[in-house]
């Protein structure tokens, strides 16, 4: 058996034991939501995920403007109606509710700088504040988890 074969079969199988363990190890705290809602607010999570992809692709094109408007409409306090933000919050430890909500202000805080960083040219606060954004999505999977 050639090297290459041997080290495919060892990563398959190291890959099928792995969640497993990770599970194990996980110290994340598991949340007891409905089938119902784990389904909306991971769908949720996903939209968050492509709207912080739209925006580095319109921030790229330097369209500014589109990217301020995915942020605070898809991300933005503008988009808790939206995404059931009232429903969900009320199954929600505190401490993740708080971090849900700085996301979406900073998204909204975001919002105002990027169409400032087009005006001005001068990218780096409107970096900082997309990081904030992306920064609380980081807390929240840290501490966190579905499954």
């Amino acid at each position: 058996m050639t090297a290459m074969k041997l080290n495919l079969k060892l990563l398959l199988l190291l890959s099928l034991l792995a969640p497993a363990s990770f599970a194990e190890d996980d110290t994340r705290q598991k949340l007891d939501f409905p089938q119902m809602m784990q389904q909306h607010m991971l769908a949720n999570m996903r939209d968050h995920l492509l709207a912080l992809h739209e925006i580095q692709t319109l921030m790229a094109a330097a369209d500014y403007d589109k990217a301020a408007e995915v942020a605070e409409q898809r991300l933005g306090l503008s988009s808790l109606d939206n995404h059931g933000a009232a429903h969900m919050a009320s199954m929600m430890p505190k401490e993740m509710q708080d971090i849900g909500t700085g996301m979406h202000k900073a998204a909204s805080q975001f919002a105002v700088t990027v169409v400032d960083a087009g005006a001005s040219g001068d990218l780096k606060r409107a970096l900082g504040d997309l990081s904030q954004v992306t920064q609380q999505c980081v807390a929240c999977h840290s501490a966190y988890r579905l499954h």
